[in-house]
């Protein structure tokens, strides 16, 4: 099991790229402390990539994901919305007992408990 794109995040993904001017960019999503459920999920471009990186490719995109975050992040999905609140990236996350309603933090289910708002990033 790994991280997955979805083909409407990753053709987001690469509209973005095209606006940079740095054809060795990646994307890198991350899960680091913080947040109000206790773990936040993370997203940036990345030129290095790491020994310890999981290199997935979907559509046309290489995602980076770090050992760490890999485990809290294995068998996730994600998707890019729109809807009549905005545009975002969704992390649908097999591993999270919860998230909060910023959809940008979540409760992994080993741990047990959160706010338990919906989840969109």
């Amino acid at each position: 099991m790994t991280v997955m794109l979805t083909e409407s995040a990753a053709a987001k993904v690469q509209s973005l790229l095209e606006q940079e001017d740095n054809k060795a960019l990646n994307l890198r999503v991350f899960v680091s402390g913080g947040g109000c459920s206790g773990f936040e999920y993370g997203f940036t471009f990345d030129d290095e990539i790491k020994d310890n990186d999981t290199v997935v490719e979907n559509f046309g995109v290489k995602l980076l994901v770090d050992q760490m975050s890999m485990d809290m992040l294995k068998g996730a999905e994600i998707d890019y919305t729109s809807s009549l609140q905005g545009e975002s990236f969704v992390i649908k996350n097999p591993n999270a007992a919860s998230t909060c309603g910023c959809g940008k933090s979540f409760t992994p289910s080993e741990t047990g408990s959160g706010c338990g708002h919906a989840s969109a990033y």
